[in-house]
């Protein structure tokens, strides 16, 4: 039997992987990601005259993981972030782990692999109502051919980052105030009220947008990028509210998530139930509303 090229090989791997996603075992968005990864690896072992999955070894293995990358802008990033390594590593560990299992080869590069360490996470920026409002004033610039008062009323609706790239102009409901979502790989399909200030800021980016035509439209993203692609849009959104309103600095870094965290204490704060936090932002876990709400929570009570 031909030894199988690593081209077949992603092909054949591809098609448990989907059918892995269909079976709900992994995120359609993890498939992606694998499926990048791979031909990237493809790319990188045929640079080294490779094109037989047999023929990575470890070393080349290791030397992918650690090979440097491209921003967003496509600068040189010599040095790649442990995210990324660590997603280059777990691809490519899936990618061999199921060629075997079909019988493909028996390698497996990256068996002796030393793990990648994670640097600890940074503490959440704490959002208080006074910045929340400065992110509001700088997000109005330019709009509503700008994303950024869309994408800033979307987040605090409740919607995560994932959720906020997939609104379209569909969603919304103006009239009573509202926007729907259908969820995300970790939420759950909701309806989330609007405050003033968003239904305002919504409407006009809807109505600048309905000018290009009668069918739905995303609100802050493409509608034809891949959903890790929309969901970095969004953090790079929201990065440069962050920074022209002065509270992103070299020393504080606030992201989406710290928005939701904001949502989600002002959630607790004005019902005082745990589980109402959960519903509003699409958790199914108290656990981890409990976290975003800052309080300190054990399973087996709500909060009063």
């Amino acid at each position: 039997m031909a030894r199988p090229t690593t081209k077949d090989a992603l092909l054949q791997v591809s098609h448990v992987w989907k059918q892995l996603a269909w079976d709900g075992v992994m995120s359609i968005d993890t498939v992606d990601e694998y499926i990048e990864v791979s031909e990237r690896l493809l790319d990188f072992a045929r640079a080294h005259q490779i094109t037989h999955l047999d023929d990575i070894t470890p070393a080349l293995a290791e030397a992918f993981v650690n090979a440097p990358g491209h921003d967003r802008h496509r600068g040189i990033i010599a040095t790649p972030a442990g995210g990324t390594r660590r997603q280059r590593r777990s691809a490519v560990t899936s990618l061999f782990a199921h060629a075997r299992a079909l019988g493909l080869t028996k390698a497996a590069p990256m068996v002796d692999s030393a793990p990648i360490a994670r640097s600890p996470r940074r503490p959440g920026a704490d959002l208080q109502l006074h910045e929340v409002a400065q992110l509001q004033f700088h997000s109005e610039r330019g709009m509503p051919a700008t994303r950024h008062a869309a994408l800033l009323a979307l987040l605090l609706a409740g919607f995560s980052s994932a959720e906020t790239g997939a609104a379209s102009t569909a969603d919304l409901e103006l009239d009573a105030g509202s926007v729907h979502t259908n969820g995300s790989t970790r939420t759950l399909a909701r309806t989330c009220q609007l405050d003033e200030w968003s239904v305002h800021v919504l409407g006009l980016r809807a109505a600048h947008l309905g000018k290009r035509g009668p069918q739905p439209h995303q609100l802050v993203a493409s509608a034809n990028s891949a959903p890790s692609v929309v969901q970095s849009s969004v953090g790079s959104g929201f990065g440069d509210i962050a920074r022209r309103s002065g509270l992103s600095t070299q020393s504080r870094k606030v992201e989406p998530r710290d928005v939701t965290r904001y949502v989600a204490r002002k959630i607790l704060n004005e019902t005082g139930q745990l589980s109402e936090v959960a519903r509003r932002l699409g958790l199914s876990s108290l656990d981890v509303a409990a976290a975003l709400a800052d309080l300190q929570w054990h399973t087996g009570g709500d909060a009063a």
